[in-house]
């Protein structure tokens, strides 16, 4: 039988091309499966090499460094022990919460320290007083007090007026006002759907421009239709397409306010942010004979310290993104905007939140009023045995005690409530003062002293720059309190060498780690501002950098005066 004859039917011209594209579709997605299972490859092989990097330079500086007239090599040992945890750290081979746990058994088992004084270094008031604040937060995000906190600031700031300085004003203001006293993350992870939601609803009151639309305009003055009606309609056309473009300048405005408002704010109290609780549980560990960081006195140099950082924030935002020519056309967007809505949707304050207002404010004064510099303290009454971790349990235990009034037999706080809390920021915060501990027993902290004297002739008003400077740089790649913990160890023995006070360059570096505004990844109140959608991140990039210069030049003029004052650096 002779072969069928060939015909064009339009069912075989279209099953060809089909087939065609059958396999170019199978061929891009072999593609893609081959370029994700590469990707995941060499993300595996690099996570592989940060682990074992780790234990590789650790071993190898332990079997082949030799330090001063060390003849225990016990030194050397601790700085293996210190570039095992830092490597970690850094590059997040493992979890940083498990990584912190490491000293727990790399110490002992290079015989520096044994396992039980190891164990009290991730005990101890500084600690205690962390926990106890994180409970107190837990209490206020889970009656949500914080955000009617913030929305009354929002309000009194420029919620009523509507006005984008005002309202950008308290969009600083609020998100760093509530990080003084809870999480920087959950401050901005509070804050940006109230922003969101004021933005959006001022995107809405503006009806999209379409190309359509401008060319029929222009379409009906080509018709000869009356002139100025068909320039009016295409000028309004445009009109709302600038008022649309300056209400999207002004929304990057306020997410960018927010995530950096909320890092901002950690700044002012010793317990805003790990990295304070960690300058100062440093500095009890290298020097417990020295007068030790009260809350009052940080207070009076963080807060002067990030309120610089906030105005020059809203002054930098209103002039880059919120010009006074654009204030009329983003004002009569805000106006529909529900700000005052969401207040009201709040109601009444219950009893819970004024019991929690009232255990809080307690709490806060105990904290201010402990030691007062010369004015003593009530501290004074029970001979220093009292800490501020002490009353920080004792204020938290209320908490448990204190019934909220909504349910029969519920009180303000439960301990699964406590399952929030950041509890790897604790180990960080105990891990960190292992090191710490260990490099005093090491006899690593007097090498290091006496292989820095050189430093004694370094130009005095260079010193807080240069940390500045390096510090806020690495802090943009690594979380912040990693930072912090490597230069504030690092500069406590740089300035028993230099014969500086260790606060003129422990305080420098703490405050400083906490400059990383640059990158979307450099903390998670940026992470939460990009993901927003309205960022690009040369956005935060540009913005970031003109913050990032600003707190740098602040810190170098504050600390020298100031924190002199405050932390009595010259005495």
């Amino acid at each position: 039988m002779d072969p069928p004859e060939h015909t064009d039917s339009p069912l075989s011209a279209s099953l060809l091309p089909r087939d065609s594209s059958d396999r170019k579709a199978t061929n891009r997605h072999k593609f893609r499966t081959g370029a994700k299972d590469l990707f995941v490859c060499i993300l595996s092989f690099k996570n592989a090499a940060s682990i074992a990097t780790g234990p590789i330079v650790a071993i190898s500086l332990w079997r082949f460094l030799h330090i001063g007239s060390d003849d225990t090599g016990r030194a050397a040992a601790m700085v293996a022990v210190i570039s095992w945890v830092f490597i970690w750290w850094m590059t997040e081979a493992i979890p940083i919460a498990v990584t912190s746990l490491a000293p727990l058994f790399l110490l002992p088992v290079m015989q520096i320290q044994t396992a039980s004084e190891v164990s009290k270094s991730y005990m101890n008031d500084t600690v205690f007083l962390l926990i106890g604040s994180f409970m107190l937060a837990t209490a206020i995000e889970h009656y949500d007090l914080h955000r009617r906190m913030a929305m009354k600031l929002l309000t009194l700031l420029g919620g009523k007026l509507m006005d984008p300085w005002l309202l950008l004003l308290g969009f600083c203001v609020g998100p760093g006002f509530v990080s003084m006293w809870v999480h920087n993350t959950a401050a901005a992870v509070m804050m940006m759907p109230v922003g969101l939601g004021v933005l959006e609803k001022a995107m809405s009151t503006i009806s999209q421009v379409t190309d359509e639309e401008m060319e029929v305009g222009e379409k009906r003055q080509d018709e000869g239709e009356d002139f100025s009606a068909a320039f009016l309609g295409t000028m309004e056309a445009r009109g709302k397409e600038v008022e649309k473009m300056h209400v999207t300048r002004f929304a990057k405005a306020v997410v960018l306010a927010i995530g950096y408002a909320a890092t901002i704010g950690g700044m002012a109290t010793l317990t805003g942010t790990g990295v304070n609780l960690i300058l100062a549980g440093l500095y009890e560990s290298y020097f417990p004979e020295a007068e030790q960081i009260t809350y009052l006195q940080w207070m009076m140099f963080g807060l002067p310290m990030a309120c610089l950082l906030l105005v020059f924030l809203w002054l930098l935002l209103c002039v880059w993104f919120c010009p006074r020519s654009s204030v009329p056309s983003i004002a009569r967007s805000l106006q529909d905007s529900h700000v005052l809505h969401d207040i009201a949707s709040m109601g009444p304050i219950s009893f819970a939140e004024i019991a929690i207002l009232g255990v809080f404010g307690i709490l806060i004064l105990l904290w201010l009023t402990r030691s007062m510099g010369d004015f003593g303290g009530w501290s004074d009454l029970f001979n220093d045995y009292v800490g501020n971790g002490s009353v920080s349990i004792l204020m938290a235990t209320f908490l448990f005690i204190i019934p909220n009034r909504r349910r029969e037999g519920e009180k303000l706080l439960s301990w699964s409530h406590c399952k929030a809390i950041p509890w790897g920021i604790i180990l960080m915060l105990g891990g960190g003062f292992a090191l710490a501990n260990g490099m005093s027993a090491s006899g690593l902290s007097d090498v290091i002293s006496e292989q820095l004297d050189f430093l004694q002739d370094a130009p005095f008003l260079l010193v807080v720059p240069v940390i500045a400077i390096l510090t806020s740089a690495m802090t943009e790649f690594t979380s912040n309190n990693s930072a912090a913990t490597i230069f504030v160890s690092l500069l406590a023995q740089v300035a028993s060498s230099i014969g500086l006070h260790p606060l003129f360059l422990m305080v420098p570096a703490a405050a400083a780690a906490q400059f990383s505004f640059m990158l979307p990844i450099a903390t998670p109140a940026n992470a939460i501002a990009y993901s927003s959608g309205y960022l690009s991140s040369i956005d935060m990039l540009l913005v970031g950098f003109f913050l990032k210069l600003f707190g740098i030049v602040s810190l170098s003029i504050v600390m020298p005066s100031l924190g002199a004052a405050v932390f009595k650096t010259n005495v």
